[in-house]
């Protein structure tokens, strides 16, 4: 994908911060920190959104959860982390290149979403 953000950091095109590279996945911080801990794993192939990932993604899917921890650890995060994967338009994907986002650091996060009302 010529126009995508996250291929071109894959390619090299953009520079980023990067925790973790192998021959399927990159990790790299997140440019807008929501927490002490906050980076991102992306498959270095371009899959679209978790909407539309097939099971032929799946053993790159499963490694990038299976680093998860570890990542998190060796970033900061020594007891436990918070996985967010937005997908399409209600979920708030801004980039339409599938990435987990992992947030943490040394102390709790706060709720992932309010309460929802109920009426």
């Amino acid at each position: 994908m010529d126009e995508c953000i996250f291929c071109k950091i894959v390619a090299g095109k953009i520079p980023s911060k990067k925790i973790y590279e192998d021959e399927d996945m990159l990790a790299f911080h997140d440019i807008a920190p929501q927490a002490p801990v906050h980076f991102m794993i992306i498959p270095k192939k371009h899959i679209d959104s978790l909407a539309t990932a097939g099971d032929g993604d799946a053993p790159v899917l499963g490694r990038m959860l299976a680093v998860a921890g570890r990542l998190a650890r060796e970033q900061g995060s020594p007891d436990g982390f918070r996985t967010v994967i937005n997908t399409g338009r209600i979920g708030r994907q801004d980039v339409y290149h599938l990435h987990i986002h992992i947030i943490g650091g040394p102390t709790p996060l706060g709720r992932m979403l309010p309460p929802a009302s109920s009426s």
